[in-house]
């Protein structure tokens, strides 16, 4: 039986892990028995509606307040390198300079 190509990046080289079918480049997965199509893919939006992506640049777009913290992200701030959570309503973990590792959500940030 032929395995389907990434719906995300078209590797053909996908493979079975229990119920789910991975990818080995961008490591999407999807279950076995659903839809492989464009819709099952979840996106994830900046402030502005661009589509964000594993390594990108973005840039806050307003002062964010930490809980717990006296700590502020000031609005204008540059955060690199960051990367796409689909399970957490704080979408992307990333690493803000002078701060450390933190969960920030899409819709205070643009794309850089």
């Amino acid at each position: 039986m032929q395995l389907p190509a990434c719906p995300k990046c078209n590797c053909e080289y996908t493979y079975e892990d229990g119920d789910m079918i991975i990818c080995p480049e961008c490591a999407h997965e999807w279950p076995k028995n659903g839809t492989t199509s464009e819709e099952s893919v979840t996106v994830i939006k900046d402030a502005h509606g661009t589509i964000l992506a594993d390594g990108d640049t973005v840039v806050v777009i307003k002062d964010l307040k930490l809980k717990g913290s006296s700590a502020v992200i000031k609005g204008g701030t540059k955060v690199k390198n960051i990367r796409l959570n689909y399970e957490s309503d704080h979408n992307l973990d990333c690493k803000v300079e002078g701060i450390g590792a933190m969960g920030l959500k899409s819709e205070f940030v643009k794309k850089a």
